[in-house]
């Protein structure tokens, strides 16, 4: 018989997983070693043996299973934990003044760890992208983030959702094999403010509760439609995923109902729930998700994690069928895929994601540009960069902050192949702009949150692009950020 499941005051939290010293680092050094990639562009990556993940389990393979992973969850979170401590500052820093949404502080300050030898970011920006790759130089937590376990992957939530979940629905979406590895203060607030497009005037419709199968009636009961009412309930009804179902392969002590749209995006924007992409093999390959926000679909015209979708309806219908089961057909049709129907369920889905809409932005005019009656001076700096000098406009232009499409930073320039607790860290192509709207309440930034501060990706940005701002340049455009 399997471990019981440990209460939210037992539970071991990653922040309570001590480093292990010397050794732990120097393990962790040699876990970003290089594996070999003199030419990014020339030498291909590792190719799996198989397409499919194997499909015949049996419960007493899953007895050993819990036993197994089970023992082995501490080992794989301190590990974890240690990465995290080598490439960032996770201290709870909060800015002064500048908050989220529903007023949970916005955390401040470049966090991401410079490399041993180099004094500053001035130093480092003043190093081309061949010296700074040469030299194994740049930084590391500018790298892609693996997921908590990397070779096995799948849903992770943050424990703030977990017991809201349990306490409203009695559904456990903790598994007996991970947790989620990112501290609670780095993350979105929770549960976060809710907008409509249709009510603008309601302010968060939510009214600061998390959004279930259990009060979405009493919360939209004569705002929403009767067609956009079971929109909603669809959202907040769990289906069969491939670590929460009632195969033997689960990654839930119990058999489960699954996970709903909103386990995710709760109340229509983000936990952090990560996840890894289902697109790409072998899984060394696999990107991790720091979930998107869904606010502003409407004015978004591409979906998934390759854009392969080009309306919400098509997203809503084939997140399900694929990338709840890691893109995995065969494990869909074992797990209890949900087969949507596209005209009475698909699309009352759809509309209501489409009219979750992005928080207020008060010193902004119609079109995206800030009412300088409003703005600061370091407010007003900050755009005129945003618009000229840093280049984010050419991707990111108002008034929602988006181009709609996708770039290859080609952040291979700066760095060797490397492995980093089972992710390989080779060219990573396109990715899609997101939208910059409302961008103070959905930290971590980029598609595997990587970059833990708005002032982390201002940094980044300046390297990457090699754009040589100043300091004053970067709070500036930190300082507007904070403002759309």
């Amino acid at each position: 018989m399997g471990p019981t499941r440990t209460t939210s005051s037992r539970r071991r939290t990653l922040l309570a997983i001590p480093l292990t010293g010397v050794i732990a680092g120097a393990l962790s050094i040699v876990l970003m070693g290089q594996v070999g990639q003199p030419d990014a562009q020339e030498i291909p990556g590792p190719r799996g043996d198989t397409s499919y993940s194997p499909v015949v389990i049996t419960s007493a393979d899953f007895d050993e299973a819990v036993e197994r992973m089970s023992a082995e969850k501490d080992e794989i979170m301190a590990r974890q934990r240690d990465l995290l401590e080598m490439r960032y500052d996770l201290s709870d820093r909060p800015m002064a003044e500048a908050t989220m949404s529903g007023g949970k502080p916005v955390q401040d300050g470049v966090r991401v760890r410079l490399p041993e030898g180099v004094d500053s970011w001035d130093q480092l920006n003043e190093m081309s992208a061949e010296e700074i790759r040469e030299q194994g130089l740049f930084p590391r937590g500018f790298l892609p983030l693996p997921h908590p376990n990397h070779p096995e992957g799948g849903m992770v939530f943050p424990d703030h959702h977990i017991e809201d979940i349990l306490e409203q629905e009695g559904r456990d979406l903790e598994r007996f094999d991970l947790e989620f590895d990112l501290p609670e203060h780095l993350l979105p607030e929770f549960p976060p403010p809710m907008f409509l497009t249709t009510r603008p005037d309601l302010g968060d419709v939510s009214q600061g509760q998390l959004v279930t199968i259990k009060n979405f009636q009493d919360l939209f009961e004569g705002i929403l439609n009767s067609k956009q009412l079971e929109g909603m309930r669809l959202l907040v009804t769990p289906f069969p995923q491939q670590q929460f179902n009632s195969t033997h392969d689960r990654r839930s002590l119990e058999p489960h109902q699954g996970v709903t749209c909103f386990d995710c995006h709760a109340n229509g924007h983000t936990n952090a729930s990560t996840h890894l992409a289902g697109d790409p093999r072998p899984q060394e390959t696999r990107r991790r998700i720091d979930t998107p926000t869904l606010r502003g679909m409407n004015v978004q015209m591409i979906f998934g994690s390759q854009r392969a979708m080009k309306s919400a309806e098509d997203f809503t219908e084939f997140e399900q069928r694929g990338a709840y089961f890691d893109g995995d057909i065969v494990q869909a049709a074992k797990k209890g895929v949900n087969m949507l129907e596209r005209g009475s369920q698909v699309h009352f889905m759809g509309e209501v994601q489409n009219i979750l809409g992005f928080p207020p932005a008060p010193k902004l005019d119609p079109m995206g540009y800030l009412r300088p009656e409003l703005a600061t001076e370091q407010e007003l700096a900050g755009e005129e960069l945003f618009h000229g000098t840093a280049q984010c406009a050419t991707c990111h232009p108002p008034p929602h902050f988006t181009d709609n499409s996708m770039h290859d930073l080609q952040v291979y320039r700066f760095h060797d192949a490397v492995e980093i607790n089972g992710r390989l860290a080779v060219q990573e192509g396109l990715t899609k702009t997101f939208p910059l709207r409302g961008i103070k309440d959905s930290p971590t930034y980029f598609h595997d949150g990587r970059l833990l501060t708005l002032a982390d990706t201002v940094e980044f940005f300046n390297l990457i692009l090699e754009l040589g701002l100043a300091e004053d340049e970067k709070e500036a455009l930190v300082a507007y950020m904070l403002t759309l």
